[in-house]
């Protein structure tokens, strides 16, 4: 069970030592950015540990249980896109953007850019012509994908649909 209530500046201070960690964002713009706006997150009721972060009212990411890692919903990567800055994001081909988007596989093939920072098992954004197309998880580094020719790059989790 979960319950929901306004973060403090200590809990929001929390979440972008978080973002920052993850993500190599400027604490400080995070942290700006946050306070100024309608921020409510949900805690675990059995272990009090904050589970979901809410922005203006829209689930924006969760915190996962195992590690306490950010995994971003579609709808926060767009709300965070620009501070971001083109972390952890993988560039791929025009054929291959429209499977993508509905949460297919992202086979290294149809990698053309990948950060070379990111780690198997690393949260990935997926973009095609500046667009962000689909959230993953990394089962290659970033420098090998786009070089080797087969295989899985990125496993999927939600495609992000023009609506």
């Amino acid at each position: 069970m979960f319950t929901e209530t306004p973060a403090s500046l200590l809990e929001i201070r929390i979440i972008s030592s978080i973002l920052s960690y993850q993500y190599g964002i400027d604490y400080k713009k995070i942290y700006h950015m946050l306070k100024n706006l309608d921020v409510r997150i949900q805690r675990s009721s059995s272990t009090g540990r904050i589970r979901h972060v809410y922005i203006e009212g829209k689930l924006v990411f969760t915190l996962r249980a195992t590690d306490s890692y950010v995994v971003f919903t579609p709808q926060g990567v767009i709300m965070l896109h620009d501070l971001l800055a083109d972390r952890y994001y993988i560039a791929v081909t025009d054929d291959a953007a429209e499977y993508i988007a509905k949460g297919r596989t992202v086979f290294s093939k149809h990698v053309i850019e990948a950060d070379p920072q990111i780690l198997p098992g690393d949260e990935v954004f997926v973009k095609n012509k500046d667009k962000v197309i689909a959230i993953g998880k990394a089962l290659l580094p970033g420098s090998e994908m786009g070089r080797i020719k087969r295989g899985k790059a990125v496993k999927t989790r939600k495609g992000i649909r023009e609506k």
